[in-house]
């Protein structure tokens, strides 16, 4: 079938965090449905083990530093050059640091926000001219955050996470109000405990100090990857498209009610 003027059938995304957790998962499903994924990530090493991203011409694989301004900025001119137009941001990149906020160092904290929350602004702002350039060819384009259940039900030892995502989940609103008018739909994930390297990293009793995972939420078992990208499949298909400016929880309820421990 020819190819519709102003109409490209190949649609393109930005994952960033794309070599690992939820943005690896994510970046295998998009791909294996067409899409072409330019994977962002500090760590590209792992996609030269896989089939799937090795010699694949939809995908591209960039190295990027996220608490590296000038490197973000790099990186979105360097996809710019080679697509004019990119209909979803898909920002999954993130890290976790644990401690008490009077104990916590400057430099763990620092971290925290400045890839979960600067790193991911910055993002945002650098890829709007490709995603405004598809919304005016598509009628629409996708931006889907991570946010997370922290910002909503806060955990001690963990409160500079917890507010670097409450700070995401503010910026989705803001946000989605101010591309209203550029047919860019902004919304956020807020996922509960999910089997991500992340959090296995962090769960060692060595790391973890008063910190624990939420354990399996009211549907009897911890989320995977794939829980997640379902959701986000959801946001970038035309079903969502009234949906704009939410941060919607994706943990089987883990915050809809308190459980007392038995």
């Amino acid at each position: 079938m020819p190819q519709k003027k102003g109409v490209r059938l190949t649609k393109t995304a930005i994952i960033t965090g794309a070599s690992s957790g939820i943005g690896f998962e994510t970046t295998q499903e998009l791909l294996k449905e067409g899409w072409r994924i330019f994977g962002v990530d500090i760590n590209t090493e792992k996609f030269e083990n896989s089939k799937l991203f090795k010699q694949n011409s939809l995908f591209t694989p960039i190295t990027c530093d996220l608490t590296d301004a000038h490197a973000i900025t790099l990186t979105m001119a360097l996809i710019q050059k080679e697509v004019s137009s990119v209909d979803a941001l898909i920002a999954c990149a993130g890290v976790l640091r644990l401690g008490a906020l009077a104990e916590m160092s400057i430099e763990d904290f620092d971290l925290v926000f400045n890839v979960n929350v600067r790193g991911l602004w910055l993002s945002v702002s650098r890829s709007m001219p490709m995603l405004k350039s598809a919304a005016k060819i598509s009628g629409s384009a996708r931006v889907i955050l991570l946010s997370s259940v922290s910002a909503l039900r806060p955990k001690i030892d963990s409160g500079a996470y917890s507010a670097s995502k409450a700070a995401v989940s503010q910026l989705t609103r803001v946000l989605a109000v101010e591309c209203a008018k550029d047919n860019i739909l902004v919304n956020a994930l807020a996922p509960g405990t999910v089997d991500t390297p992340m959090v296995r990293d962090q769960s060692s009793p060595e790391k973890q100090g008063n910190w624990r995972p939420s354990g399996p939420s009211p549907l009897g078992r911890i989320a995977v990857p794939s829980d997640i990208v379902k959701v986000i499949r959801f946001l970038l298909d035309e079903n969502s498209s009234y949906i704009t400016g939410a941060t919607i929880p994706v943990d089987g309820g883990t915050q809809a009610a308190f459980i007392p421990a038995s």
